[in-house]
């Protein structure tokens, strides 16, 4: 460990930084992860393994982000008769016409070699009597292609086997530290992190990793909603800290809200327990409390439709009924396949009183995946040099308007295989650390009880159903609270601390997202507006791509033929 190595500032640094102490001790790295789920881990091992000096920086401890809820399992075409081909056919259409195909291509060509060495690496999946991987489908595939552990623990199992292969190296982790903001040299390439260990960790207060290559993997940014399957870290922190650095993000107003998350009441915050789309793959049917299926005849795959679609038919249902929540009936799975297929969830739904054998489950959607986030291109590299990204927090083209079910964990592993190349091809070792020039414009601090001030903003007018009326709304009571926060809410301010600089994560990342979304004036995937209740191509057959300027957003359109044309060694000047 060392001192700091801040040396000045930049006065035509564009970005912004939170306002947090100067760092008070400092780790030197060749790479640093920032983030412990499937992507960041994989990343992290094979960087290792390649011989660079690898840091991973996590909010928690290493297994409790959100790879460890994930239920279904990994997409791949790994079975008889499925090829690459299917899968990407799958993926375009629930992606609603916005995928970037040449990543696609990359995610479904490069998927079932990616499962193999993640099982080589330890994991163990689920198999059938001949002892051959088991497969099972979800929602948008017309293939069996989903593998899966014990039963509905797939990511349990994944965070496991990857968590042990990072003890086992021996790579230096530092556990319960929130990242807070990029540090560049004086070029303005990356140089490292900031980041703040709580009291648990191997530090205590704020500190830097000086490394020359940093890796985004934090996840997602769930928590910008009231109700969420995401746990209580995901609070955007990789794409606010991007977006203050002056990287490029797109495609934030496309949330998929999961169809079928158990419904503990209308009041109910918080991370809400998820009932996997493998329930309906495996035969469960959607009913409203007078046992229709509502679903069929609404598409082709009815239950097993694209999760957009799902949703939309199961609020809409709830809207003409007048009801708060519809149902998920699998009683006639019997007990013996819920305790064998389905343990995790058949646990959680008797923990809230209900008995998935004997009764239908009461489910309603919520804030699930973020198909949006920094934008990379096929290498994880984004809009600021040195600065990758990978999972949830990117946007690589994959997941276009709507994620097909599965593919998030396969993307973690394929993408963050890709960074790890690059970052070794690039050679990033270096003697000694250039000077880190801290930004000097400083954000407002946001006090900590302004958090769910901002979940009721966007779940009122920014979740499922969104109107401009609605989303203008949401703009000017995030842009009251962005603006002036002293003034206008002194009781929503506060100094440096966990709290508060998730608080003002969310708040930023809120911004992007209602940004993007009162500019998308239509339909497609997981963005619905009532006012715009169609898809329109000609129009609107594009990525919108969110720019921060000092503390101003900006946006504009691209096609999705020119996406992602990220141009890593160059510096970008602000779009207008």
């Amino acid at each position: 460990m060392t001192g700091s190595h801040e040396t000045g500032i930049r006065a035509d640094e564009p970005g912004i930084r939170l306002d947090a102490p100067a760092p008070g001790w400092a780790v030197e790295a060749d790479v640093v992860v920032v983030g412990s789920g499937v992507a960041g881990l994989t990343a992290a091992l094979r960087c290792s393994a390649a011989g660079l000096r690898t840091v991973v920086v996590t909010k928690a401890r290493l297994d409790a982000g959100s790879t460890r809820w994930a239920q279904g399992g990994v997409a791949a075409a790994l079975g008889e008769g499925d090829t690459p081909e299917q899968h990407l056919d799958d993926t375009l259409v629930a992606g609603a016409g916005v995928c970037d195909e040449p990543a696609v291509r990359t995610l479904v060509t490069e998927g079932p070699g990616a499962v193999r060495r993640l099982m080589a690496t330890g994991a163990e999946f689920d198999r059938n009597a001949d002892g051959e991987i088991a497969l099972t489908r979800e929602g948008g595939h017309h293939r069996n292609r989903i593998v899966h552990a014990g039963g509905d623990a797939t990511g349990a199992e994944i965070s496991r086997a990857l968590v042990e292969a990072i003890r086992e190296r021996g790579v230096r982790t530092v556990e319960h530290a929130l990242v807070l903001d990029l540090l560049t040299d004086a070029a303005g390439r990356t140089a490292g992190v900031t980041l703040h260990v709580m009291g648990e960790g191997q530090h205590d207060g704020v500190g830097a990793v000086h490394a020359p290559a940093v890796v985004l993997a934090t996840g997602g940014m769930g928590q910008v909603f009231s109700a969420t399957t995401n746990p209580a870290v995901s609070t955007g922190d990789g794409v606010a800290l991007a977006l203050r650095a002056g990287a490029e993000v797109s495609d934030l107003e496309f949330v998929q809200f999961h169809p079928t998350v158990l419904f503990l009441g209308s009041d109910s915050q918080g991370q809400q327990p998820l009932v996997s789309e493998a329930v309906r793959g495996e035969g469960a049917h959607l009913v409203d409390a007078d046992g229709v299926r509502f679903m069929v005849g609404q598409h082709e795959l009815a239950e097993l439709a694209p999760r957009d679609i799902v949703a939309k038919g199961i609020t809409r249902r709830m809207l003409e009924q007048g009801a708060r929540n519809m149902y998920l009936d699998a009683r006639h799975f019997g007990a013996d396949m819920w305790e064998h297929r389905f343990p995790t969830i058949l646990a959680a739904c008797r923990a809230h009183g209900i008995d998935p054998v004997t009764e239908p489950i009461p489910i309603a959607p919520a804030a699930h995946y973020a198909s949006g986030g920094v934008r990379t291109d096929l290498h994880g590299r984004t809009t600021v040099p040195g600065l990758y990204a990978c999972g949830e927090v990117a946007c690589t083209g994959v997941h276009g308007a709507n994620r097909l079910a599965s593919n998030s964990l396969l993307e973690g592993l394929v993408f963050a295989e890709r960074i790890a190349d690059d970052i070794v091809a690039s050679g990033p070792h270096r003697e000694g650390v250039p000077a880190v020039h801290r930004v000097p414009t400083v954000m407002p601090l946001l006090e900590p009880s302004a958090r769910a001030e901002i979940q009721r903003i966007m779940s009122g007018y920014a979740g499922v159903l969104r109107s401009e009326e609605s989303l203008r709304k949401a703009s000017a009571a995030l842009e009251d609270l962005a603006r002036d926060p002293v003034v206008r809410h002194p009781d929503l301010t506060a100094g440096p601390g966990t709290e508060s600089w998730e608080t003002t994560n969310l708040l930023h990342v809120s911004r992007a997202l209602v940004t993007a979304a009162l500019r998308r004036e239509e339909t497609r995937g997981c963005h619905w507006r009532e006012d715009f209740p169609e898809r329109d191509d000609e129009k609107w057959r594009r990525h919108l791509i969110v720019h921060m300027c000092g503390e101003e957003l900006t946006l504009h359109p691209t096609a999705t033929a020119d996406f992602p044309p990220v141009t890593p060694d160059t510096t970008r000047e602000p779009q207008s």
